[in-house]
């Protein structure tokens, strides 16, 4: 299975930083967001791992290299001025990604999910979400879960945590160019087409400057 790191967001709310810094080379506990990302990638038995770019890319690729220091091989798949949103992201990446299932995860979330679920994951539809309790900054949530399957509402909904497993048919008919996610996960929720799974262990959205300084002191002890 090959992984897809979404990193070509601008992070706009977390100017100034973000002026001169991609915000996936932000670092908590003295390590990048995506550098945390590839360690556990690697130590859950990924070999191949896509990263889109956009703002600031380059220096990601200067960063990262290959991935040989990871043990990983990384290809990217370099985004116009602006940015395609996350799933016109995806779709331009699609020819990297291969025909197989795939975890997509988002660069600015600090998480322990274990990423080797993912490998274990049978996609039967179009997607796999791994949603988890509303933080404070999202208390509405966004999605409901019931017997393993991702509902658009509901009585208790949860927060869609950045991580996913995607059939790449989910996005082989959309049209390139900039697109979000959102509408095309829920036109699959409406089909029926959508699971899921609620994690409870650690996670946090790095957003805006408060929350990465929440981050600092939650992460300060982790290499």
């Amino acid at each position: 299975m090959r992984a897809m790191i979404l990193a070509a967001g601008r992070g706009e709310r977390l100017k100034p930083l973000t002026d001169h810094k991609p915000k996936p080379l932000i670092e908590v506990g003295g390590k990048s967001l995506i550098a945390r990302h590839l360690e556990r990638l690697a130590d859950s038995g990924f070999e191949e791992v896509v990263i889109n770019l956009g703002w600031l890319g380059e220096r990601i690729v200067d960063h990262l290299g290959q991935g040989e220091a990871f043990g990983l091989h990384i290809q990217y798949s370099q985004e116009p001025p602006g940015a395609l949103e996350t799933a016109g992201g995806i779709v331009h990446a699609l020819s990297l990604l291969g025909d197989a299932p795939f975890l997509a995860v988002s660069a600015d979330v600090l998480t322990d999910y274990p990423f080797e679920r993912a490998m274990q994951c049978e996609v039967t539809g179009a997607a796999h979400l791994v949603l988890v309790d509303n933080p404070a900054h999202h208390p509405g949530g966004d999605f409901a879960l019931d017997s393993g399957r991702v509902r658009r509402e509901g009585a208790d909904c949860l927060t869609f945590s950045g991580i996913a497993v995607f059939d790449p048919a989910l996005f082989a008919g959309l049209s390139p160019g900039r697109r979000a996610l959102r509408p095309v996960l829920e036109q699959a929720i409406l089909e029926g087409r959508v699971a899921g799974e609620h994690y409870s262990g650690r996670w946090a959205d790095i957003g805006t400057p408060q929350r990465l300084a929440e981050a600092q002191q939650s992460f300060a002890g982790d290499s």
